[in-house]
């Protein structure tokens, strides 16, 4: 059995819209939103071999919030990338038995959808497929033994948290 951790990137700062896309960073809800969230996959025990991510500013500030100190292997395929790009990437995670992977959506979401079956699918499938909002977390466990077996629907989803579960305050502005 192996272990992926998907987290979307922390609510990104806009105030200079002249700004390249890459090189956003967070605003201060992000900010607070990443730190939250952190605490919260601290929290749950898993100590992942490998953290995987997109080298976009605001993902790197989200690690840099959520697990200060982390090793992380960037990844400029991550970024904005499809789900079979995402596959790949995963693919070639060699023997890390527990890996992050850290980026942007709809790609994290995608992954989530395409790798859980239908037979797997529960209140916390609900909920992802619905929105997987600014700095979510989702835990899969997934039934192979090697990442390059990595394809076919084969996880069951036993955790996912957004920073609305853990704050109220970091819930949906209106």
């Amino acid at each position: 059995m192996k272990r992926l951790g998907l987290l979307r990137h922390a609510k990104s700062d806009w105030d200079d819209i002249g700004q390249r896309d890459f090189d956003r960073g967070l605003n201060d809800r992000g900010r607070r939103g990443a730190r939250l969230i952190g605490e919260h996959i601290a929290a749950q025990g898993v100590d992942f071999d490998l953290v995987v991510a997109s080298p976009a500013e605001r993902v790197k500030a989200t690690l840099a919030e959520a697990m200060p100190g982390a090793e992380v292997r960037w990844d400029q395929r991550i970024y904005l990338a499809d789900v079979e790009t995402l596959m790949e990437v995963l693919q070639g995670c060699g023997d890390a038995d527990a890996v992050l992977m850290a980026g942007h959506n709809p790609g994290m979401q995608d992954v989530l959808l395409k790798l859980i079956p239908p037979a797997n699918e529960n209140a916390l499938f609900d909920e992802a497929a619905v929105k997987f909002p600014t700095a979510s977390f989702a835990l899969l466990e997934l039934d192979l033994s090697d990442w390059s077996q990595l394809g076919q629907p084969c996880a069951k989803l036993v955790h996912f948290a957004r920073p609305r579960d853990l704050d109220p305050e970091l819930g949906p502005e209106h």
